[in-house]
């Protein structure tokens, strides 16, 4: 009995012996794990790692631990490189889009800024509307679509109006309407304001939020593209050398971005790059330049619009005659020093060169789409973070939405137009700004007078045929 209970005691003995050794192992394990253990950035305490992870610090040691850091540098590597070819294959494939619809004349423009105004449109008001959903604000999304509507049948018949008079006042039918468009724009939109007053509910404050969101959205995007809308009635030159600078600096300051990118530019936008911002800036200058003038020589690009909404293409370019001085070359001397340069590179001897007015007004046109247009990028960008988006959506891989690439073209088109019109303008006066002036001044019987007398005058000078 007694050598029994003594095996007992020795039995017990050795498991408490055998117990303590492994508990301070699973100790020295712990230690050795949290000391190598990622530390967590809130707490500023080390993180639990698992025991498989535990398992392969002890097996594999330093050396595992270089290998997955390697693989985790050549994976970022080829995303970033992927997105490389996405981005620019979309590029390619939207610039030979662009350059099919140039071909297909003025109005086919115009349908293409009214799509992409409409698309963008939608992607900012759709930030508002998961808001606007939750709070179940009725008939939000179509008090949106109507005030847009109404919007744009204010500022396209402004514009049908303008540089289509000899059309419009003459037509029995649009006579009218031209003559009371802004008293019918005025009442269209005073029923979407009725109608949103009506629906009003308690929560006040934020159906006021949500109202002005639509207003601002109006103003940035709607009225902007109006003014873009503008530019290809003046000549489609006025449309493609504002795009294209923008591109040209969007594109430029990728590029220097991605390869010598170091000191960041702006908080807004991480990604953007004192380098990529410099480079972009002297490269849009040179191709605003040289590419000004190669379009100054195309009289379908520099003419405005035909005003009898016929349907001018680059294979039927059925223009208006267009003398704007601003696009004749003229021979301008070059010193002595320049001189021997081209000399010396063109190996012929070279003393003056043909330069257009237009490619100087083109340099005030790249430094606002190198200085001032990225701005409209910016502020796309603190639109986005204030709502917590990556992209306005994902509609252009490797670009993301239509907002992400039109953010500095709405700005840019609105400065272009400011400028034709403050600098460039087309002189003289058209015969459709003389006869509105005739119909809303003279009364029927001075009217007549008038085309009696005219009549009169041109049949004198034998302008009239038998």
């Amino acid at each position: 009995m007694t050598k029994k209970v003594r095996r007992k005691a020795q039995t017990q003995s050795a498991e408490l012996q055998n117990q303590d050794e492994t508990q301070c192992l699973a100790e020295t394990v712990h230690t050795e794990s949290s000391s190598d253990a990622d530390v967590d950035p809130v707490s500023n305490t080390p993180s639990k790692p698992s025991p498989s992870e535990a398992y392969v610090d002890r097996k594999a040691g330093p050396l595992n631990n270089d290998r997955s850091g390697a693989k985790s540098s050549d994976s970022a590597g080829l995303l970033r490189w992927r997105n490389w070819w996405t981005r620019a294959f979309t590029t390619l494939l939207m610039v030979t889009t662009f350059a099919g619809i140039l071909y297909a004349g003025h109005l086919a423009v115009v349908l293409l800024v009214v799509v992409i105004q409409t698309l963008v449109f939608r992607e900012v008001i759709g930030i508002a509307y998961g808001l606007a959903k939750k709070n179940r604000l009725p008939w939000f999304r179509a008090l949106n679509w109507y005030l847009l509507g109404s919007t744009n049948y204010f500022l396209y018949g402004e514009s049908i109006i303008h540089y289509f008079k000899k059309t419009v006042i003459v037509d029995e039918f649009l006579l009218p309407l031209a003559s009371y468009h802004r008293f019918i724009s005025f009442m269209l939109y005073c029923i979407g304001f009725v109608l949103f007053v009506v629906n009003l509910k308690p929560d006040y404050k934020f159906q006021l939020s949500m109202f002005a969101w639509t207003h601002m959205t109006l103003l940035l995007v709607v009225f902007t593209s109006h003014f873009t809308i503008n530019n290809i009635f003046e000549g489609l030159f006025w449309f493609i050398l504002p795009v294209s600078l923008v591109i040209c600096n969007d594109v430029m300051a990728y590029i220097f971005g991605f390869f010598f990118g170091r000191t960041p530019l702006i908080r807004l936008s991480p990604k953007k790059t004192w380098e990529g911002f410099l480079g972009a800036l002297v490269c849009t200058f040179i191709f605003a330049f040289f590419f000004s003038g190669y379009l100054a020589q195309f009289p379908y690009l520099r003419c405005p619009i035909p005003s009898s909404l016929g349907g001018a293409t680059a294979f039927h370019p059925e223009t208006v005659a267009c003398n704007n001085i601003v696009f004749l070359p003229v021979e301008q001397p070059l010193t002595p020093m320049l001189s021997r340069f081209l000399g010396g590179l063109f190996m012929r001897e070279i003393k003056t060169v043909a330069v257009a007015p237009v490619q100087y007004h083109s340099m005030f046109l790249a430094g606002f789409a190198s200085l001032i247009a990225p701005f409209g990028g910016f502020f796309a960008s603190g639109v986005k973070r204030a709502f917590q988006l990556k992209d306005y959506s994902d509609l252009i891989p490797g670009h993301g939405g239509v907002t992400d690439r039109m953010d500095c073209q709405l700005l840019m088109g609105f400065f272009a137009n400011m400028y034709i019109q403050a600098f460039v303008g087309n002189a003289g006066m058209e015969v459709g700004q003389i006869l509105q002036m005739i119909l809303e001044y003279l009364t029927s019987s001075q009217q007549v007078e008038l085309y009696q007398r005219l009549g009169d005058y041109l049949d004198r000078q034998g302008l009239l045929q038998p």
